[in-house]
């Protein structure tokens, strides 16, 4: 088969039409969230079942100011859970 100019051009691309979507300004709520999300996966994302033996049956429906005020706070989640885990 002969080389042509037409063999040699490479292939169109299409370019998308679609517009990009503005992205909303972060509301209190959302700020609150991402804190929470992110202090979440400090502690090592733990289960419910975590969350009770650390902190008691209200555990997993505490926020996380609440849980730093009863003594563990979510950077010393997963010492924490050893402690209690070995039951010292």
């Amino acid at each position: 088969m002969k080389k042509t100019k037409k063999n040699l051009k490479a292939p169109k691309t299409r370019k998308s039409k679609a517009t990009k979507k503005a992205v909303p300004q972060p509301t209190s709520a959302g700020k609150a969230r991402a804190a929470g999300i992110r202090l979440f996966k400090l502690a090592g994302r733990p289960t419910e079942a975590e969350f009770v033996l650390v902190y008691g049956e209200l555990g997993p429906k505490m926020t996380w100011a609440e849980r730093a005020k009863a003594g563990v706070p979510a950077a010393k989640f997963q010492a924490a859970l050893v402690a209690k885990r070995s039951g010292r």
